[in-house]
């Protein structure tokens, strides 16, 4: 048994958590929720989490800056609300056609950390991606290019392009 499953407290409505059957359970039903309903989260939430890679930190700065703070504001609301509702019409969509499997066959098991051929495959890739970034940035004048990035344009761009 895992160790966290232990901290789990009894339910009382059962004599008070004495019964051991009772107690075995409670874990049982702990570790279930725990794993996201013993499977993994649904079509519905994969979608949603897809969708939430569009409101990023960075990238409604850049919104802000180049919209101005109410189409951030909108692109922010307008983002999130297709995310959540997105997520929850496939959800109940799939739920509503039997397409959502009641009993599901996942398995959670704890995961560590070993020493194998991806292990070294990662390393040999994370040094090679720093030698690149050093070698970018010695020869492009890398952080010249990031300060002039975040400074202010000397002068705004000419809009000749039919505004009223």
């Amino acid at each position: 048994m895992n160790r966290q499953l232990n901290v789990v407290a009894p339910s009382l409505g059962h004599g008070g958590g004495r019964d051991p059957q009772r107690r075995l359970l409670d874990r049982q039903r702990a570790a279930r929720r725990g794993a996201l309903g013993n499977g993994g989260i649904g079509f519905g939430g994969v979608l949603a989490f897809i969708f939430a890679d569009l409101i990023v930190l960075p990238i409604l700065d850049i919104y802000r800056r180049y919209y101005g703070w109410r189409m951030a504001g909108f692109l922010l609301a307008g983002f999130y609300a297709t995310m959540v509702g997105a997520g929850l019409i496939v959800e109940f969509l799939f739920d509503g056609l039997g397409l959502i499997p009641s009993e599901r066959k996942a398995k959670v098991i704890a995961g560590r950390v070993t020493l194998n051929y991806t292990t070294i495959l990662n390393i040999v890739f994370l040094a090679l991606g720093a030698l690149l970034v050093w070698r970018c940035f010695q020869r492009s004048g890398g952080v010249r290019m990031l300060r002039m990035m975040n400074a202010p344009m000397a002068h705004e761009p000419a809009h000749e392009h039919g505004h009223t």
